[in-house]
């Protein structure tokens, strides 16, 4: 299959189960938002290292936030409800409750609950108060610039991680050039986020490893230094640059509708572009019962 000169190849990416939340963020002013989002979902790339994988969802207007402030929603992902709720109180503690002006809220109504605000009011030494507004607790911890306001918990709802693809491009250039146009695209669309710095990751990798301690090691299948070295090279003397796309969704369909996007940015860049084929990370089906044929997933965008 061939578009726009790019190759695409008959492969699927392999996801995998997680659990996740949304957490609304608001504060004074756009700005100060922004930095306890970035903050929040800092190192957070991968769960085999950070414990979670988060991102900036999008950015929300006065009238889609429930105390009327600028705001930005954070997804957090994680393997199970019980990482995820160690996780959400650490972040919200030292990089929300810490940041000015800000407050925060469950942006998932129905799921599992976990604490949001429940612990960190007792950082208020006493002075915490409650209040109960259409059947929602919410807790205001006396701070110095006034008071931090948050929901008592948030939900976890089950979700799906570990969604990708492979771009095979020309040169260095046009591979920065063909991923910031997918992220861009993925972005665009709700319930996803791309938890990678700039949504891109170059050290794609592969489960297991020579060495015994490692449960994952850089997919040398798709370094172009390894080409002709590598038992299994996917790399041709036109590719030098191979970038990665994770995507992480609430639901298998916005996973899916996330790598079409992705897909169609890189395409309408085409060869021309640099971008000489598109793959996708799978391990023969054995990580994870979700799986993403590229070809259907380009083919159901034609149908509809």
């Amino acid at each position: 299959m061939i578009e726009n000169g790019v190759l695409i190849d008959d492969s699927f990416a392999e996801a995998f189960p997680m659990k996740a939340t949304r957490l609304v963020i608001t504060a004074h002013n756009p700005t100060w938002a922004r930095h306890a989002a970035v903050s929040a979902t800092g190192f957070a790339t991968s769960v085999i290292a950070c414990g979670c994988e988060a991102g900036i969802e999008r950015e929300l207007d006065p009238a889609d936030t429930p105390d009327g402030r600028p705001g930005v929603s954070v997804l957090i992902f994680s393997m199970s409800g019980k990482e995820l709720a160690k996780q959400v109180e650490r972040r919200v503690g030292q990089c929300v409750l810490t940041c000015p002006t800000t407050a925060v809220f469950a942006g998932i109504a129905e799921g599992e609950a976990i604490p949001l605000g429940k612990n960190l009011r007792f950082f208020g030494d006493g002075w915490q108060i409650s209040k109960v507004i259409n059947g929602v607790r919410y807790w205001r911890v006396p701070v110095m610039d006034g008071e931090f306001v948050a929901q008592e918990t948030t939900a976890v709802v089950k979700c799906v991680g570990g969604g990708n693809l492979l771009l095979m491009c020309r040169d260095t250039d046009a591979a920065l050039a063909v991923a910031e146009a997918a992220v861009a695209a993925m972005q665009a669309l709700p319930n996803v986020i791309m938890p990678f710095p700039g949504g891109v990751v170059r050290s794609g990798s592969k489960v297991g490893s020579k060495y015994a301690t490692l449960s994952a090691s850089t997919n040398d299948a798709f370094c172009p230094g390894l080409a002709g070295l590598a038992a299994r090279s996917e790399i041709t003397p036109q590719t030098r640059c191979v970038m990665e796309i994770v995507i992480d969704g609430l639901t298998e369909a916005d996973v899916g509708a996330a790598m079409r996007a992705g897909m169609q940015a890189g395409i309408a860049l085409g060869a021309a572009g640099g971008l000489l084929r598109i793959s996708a990370g799978n391990y023969g089906g054995k990580l994870g019962p979700f799986h993403f044929h590229l070809r259907k997933l380009l083919a159901a965008q034609a149908t509809t």
